[in-house]
């Protein structure tokens, strides 16, 4: 059994709930947990359209809100597209919430083809994510698609 499937499965035995609220916060500890040098892992919830709302998170204070036309998880959102950034600071438009953040990959969380918001995952190594770090991400953001249900918490 590989690292990636053992993660999944590891992810879904904590997901025992329905509830996207809680499935969120157990999911950005566990990969807090289960990656190394990472500083920051939170989702962002679109809301309203076009902007984008801080939700559970492991890490430092966040910024909030953010506009789809700015920065890394803007453009993640935008787009419906993983953006794998190897420096931050080579971004023109990148949102500095904590200047030790030096990477970042972020995944566009999709619900019932619509975009739920987006899982922001910084460390302050440059180049710290990898594509199968990107792959293993990807799969267990539709390991907590699966487990919720995202209609139990009320907008």
């Amino acid at each position: 059994m590989n690292d990636v499937t053992l993660r999944e499965q590891q992810l879904v035995a904590l997901l025992d709930t329905r509830d996207w609220l809680t499935n969120a916060a157990q999911t950005c500890a566990f990969i807090a947990q289960q990656f190394d040098a990472l500083n920051w892992v939170g989702f962002y919830r679109q809301r309203p359209a076009n902007m984008l709302v801080l939700g559970p998170f492991q890490g430092l204070p966040a910024c909030n809100p953010i506009p789809f036309e700015q920065g890394v998880c803007g453009k993640a959102a935008r787009t419906r597209q993983t953006q794998r950034v190897d420096d931050v600071h080579a971004v023109p438009d990148h949102i500095v919430c904590d200047a030790a953040s030096r990477s970042e990959l972020v995944v566009p969380v999709i619900v019932d083809d619509a975009l739920w918001g987006v899982l922001d995952i910084d460390s302050p190594n440059p180049a710290r994510f990898s594509t199968a770090d990107q792959h293993a991400i990807e799969r267990l953001c539709r390991v907590f698609v699966e487990a919720s249900d995202f209609e139990a918490v009320a907008a």
